[in-house]
């Protein structure tokens, strides 16, 4: 295989990483028929930088540190509490979609991002699972160069997704009735407070 379709198959991977529906997506979403393309784009960064961190944890295999239970029990209690409150936030936002309500910093949006991402455990299992066999792989197949090739593309490919997403999220502001964006939403924000009572109640779990 050579270097342009190995790029590519990695690339599609990425995309295939990042298009499953979880709390990114659905904050990700909100904020673009709320504040537009670049808040919804920004968003994305945020978790995307979480996702290299991760990598980079993978890669020299200091991932293993966040598998303690005292480890696990902090990043489910707080993205627990990211979650309820970005969800609770996003309910009680919801009819200020008029493109007069106060827009959040661009600095605060990228942090809700980040914290987002990395205080998700299901995130580090996930990356863990999937770009850890994948790493396996491509250390048996191919050189260093080739490896750090292969991380870039998947990267490329998860930034391509959380594109598409900022133009649909920005696009349907645009499009859509207010009540329809107001009601889309209340129902990303009550999926946000899904996600964090299951975090909860995982941390629940791991205490008891």
């Amino acid at each position: 295989m050579n270097n342009l379709s190995l790029f590519f198959s990695y690339l599609l991977l990425g995309v295939s990483l990042a298009a499953p529906i979880g709390p990114v997506n659905a904050a990700q979403f909100n904020q673009g028929i709320k504040n537009g393309f670049l808040h919804a784009w920004i968003l994305g960064i945020g978790s995307i930088l979480a996702e290299l961190c991760f990598i980079i944890a993978i890669y020299f295999g200091m991932v293993h540190l966040l598998e303690t239970p005292f480890a696990k029990t902090f990043l489910w209690l707080f993205g627990s509490f990211v979650l309820l409150y970005t969800g609770l936030e996003s309910i009680m936002s919801s009819h200020q979609l008029d493109g007069q309500a106060e827009r959040h910093s661009l600095r605060k949006t990228f942090t809700t991002g980040f914290l987002l991402s990395i205080s998700n455990p299901l995130s580090i299992l996930f990356w863990l699972g999937i770009y850890g066999s994948v790493l396996a792989d491509t250390m048996e197949k191919y050189q260093t160069e080739q490896i750090l090739w292969c991380s870039t593309a998947i990267v490329i490919g998860i930034m391509s997704w959380d594109l598409l997403m900022a133009i649909v999220s920005s696009g349907s502001r645009k499009v859509l009735p207010g009540k329809t964006l107001t009601l889309i939403s209340i129902v990303t924000g009550l999926s946000l407070i899904g996600f964090g009572i299951y975090f909860g109640y995982q941390a629940l779990i791991v205490i008891f």
